[in-house]
């Protein structure tokens, strides 16, 4: 019943996963150029406590963006399946083969193209958001 949510799904793991291997090198890099351009001007804090981090993560917006587009799509792809696969709610639907590839493919457009709606959302979000600071 959900075959239509496995190939995106994959493709997004596989996307996630490449994103944060490369996001790992990168990082690395950017640390040891910190590292050695720092070189002897650090000075040590003394002050104890709690400290007040400026730097946000904006972890939970992406995914709550990814999420929303997401749940966007799968909706926006129902209302496309009932308007224009004829006998789309029928129990008794005979030709249903023939609709089924369609089916899956306005459901996985659907869920993509509003999944990266909703990080382009939280992209902009999130530049807004910096500027401020």
């Amino acid at each position: 019943m959900m075959d239509f949510i496995m190939v995106p799904t994959i493709m997004a793991i596989i996307t996630l996963g490449i994103y944060k291997l490369f996001e790992l090198f990168v990082c690395k890099k950017e640390r040891l150029l910190l590292i050695e351009k720092m070189g002897d001007k650090f000075v040590p804090d003394t002050t104890y406590g709690p400290k007040l981090c400026s730097n946000f993560s904006f972890s939970a917006l992406k995914i709550g963006c990814l999420l929303a587009g997401m749940g966007l799509g799968l909706l926006i792809g129902f209302v496309i399946c009932t308007t224009s696969v004829p006998g789309y709610l029928d129990k008794n639907m005979n030709d249903w083969r023939i609709y089924r590839e369609t089916v899956s493919m306005v459901y996985g457009a659907c869920v993509l193209v509003f999944g990266g709606i909703g990080l382009i959302v939280a992209f902009i979000t999130e530049l807004k958001l910096s500027k401020k600071q």
